[in-house]
């Protein structure tokens, strides 16, 4: 991970949040975090992080700082303590009410499940929930605000020529392409893109497709199968697999769709990032996808049933095939995630709700 080495400490008298990770692994929960952290900063926000796994770039306090929290901070009666997963609402819940540490727990639930009984009581003792999609505040028994999750619409951004954007990466500049972005398994739904592409690419020789992700070791076969598909429908040159890339941003960059097929999916980047460069999207009906595109009218893109492949090759097949539609979806598309999904509007929205308590 980028920015390792002596992490930023900062004095805790100066700290009125923060937002713990206690998981060292990366995840969707610590990708928001470290997305989010230097946004909160330059608006304002006086928050810090704490535990593993995080850029050293990002303001930290340390374990040992933690008995410094029964003196509240410099300009704020109490802090906050923002929680995205139970074991950081655990501790918190200890400091508040068993050692009466000065503190207010907020807590952001991704989750699109019924929950157990100790989830609901950890949550039953946040002073605000917060829940990233309208599918996942069902799932709530509290009140709740949905705060739907942002991007960087300035990395995720079109590029000033596609052709260029294409032979950069080493694509043919004379094709179109379809994307699918992400981890490489089964859940991710990466079988249906291939599939898709089998039965489209064959009657469409301007168009390739590219997978850009990581097969972690237990899905390493998965993906020699998927390959092997490939392969066989004599299609190798023209489905490729690119791999993960620290530059994601710039392979959106080269693509004409989008395509997201995921069997389940907790909240789901991939289309605001898609939609954010200028790219339609087609995508399944799991985590936060219909909430993020716009269909009918005003379309961004178009939502399709899970794991339903025939349908999938139906709507992927409509923009590849519609030149014009595809070109009025992406001016929208842009659009449509500058206006509602920046990730400084999450911010703001977030930064309101610590006020509001």
């Amino acid at each position: 991970m980028e920015g390792r080495g002596q992490p930023a400490i900062v004095n805790v008298s100066d700290v009125e949040i923060i937002a713990p990770n206690f998981k060292k692994r990366l995840s969707g929960v610590t990708s928001t975090i470290i997305q989010l952290i230097p946004v909160q900063r330059v608006l304002g926000e006086k928050i810090a992080t704490l535990g593993p796994g995080l850029p050293a770039s990002l303001p930290h306090i340390r374990f040992r700082d933690l008995p410094k929290l029964w003196r509240a901070p410099r300009c704020r009666p109490f802090r906050i303590w923002h929680a995205r997963r139970n074991i950081e609402m655990l501790p918190a819940i200890l400091m508040r009410d068993v050692l009466r540490m000065p503190l207010k727990i907020v807590f952001t639930s991704a989750s699109q499940r019924r929950h157990t009984g100790w989830t609901k009581w950890l949550i039953s003792r946040m002073d605000a929930v917060i829940a990233t999609s309208g599918k996942t505040a069902n799932y709530l028994e509290v009140p709740n605000t949905v705060v739907l999750h942002g991007i960087d619409t300035a990395r995720f951004s079109p590029a000033e020529d596609k052709a260029t954007a294409k032979q950069l990466l080493g694509l043919d500049a004379t094709k179109r392409i379809a994307g699918c972005f992400g981890r490489v398994r089964h859940q991710k739904g990466t079988d249906l893109f291939v599939d898709s592409m089998i039965r489209l690419l064959p009657t469409r020789p301007d168009w390739i497709a590219v997978i850009a992700g990581r097969a972690t070791s237990q899905h390493v076969e998965f993906e020699k199968e998927l390959k092997a598909r490939a392969a066989a429908a004599g299609l190798a040159d023209r489905i490729l697999f690119v791999g993960e890339h620290t530059n994601i941003n710039d392979w959106y960059r080269t693509l004409d769709l989008f395509i997201a097929p995921q069997r389940w999916e907790g909240f789901g980047l991939t289309p605001l990032e898609a939609m954010a460069t200028a790219v339609p999207v087609v995508a399944t009906d799991v985590g936060a996808f219909p909430e993020l595109l716009v269909t009918g009218a005003n379309e961004t893109g178009l939502i399709v049933p899970r794991d339903d492949l025939g349908t999938m090759v139906q709507a992927s097949s409509l923009f590849m095939d519609d030149e014009s539609r595809r070109q009025q979806a992406s001016a929208r598309s842009r659009t449509h995630a500058m206006n509602t999904f920046s990730i400084e509007g999450e911010a703001r929205k977030l930064g309101a709700i610590y006020r509001s308590l």
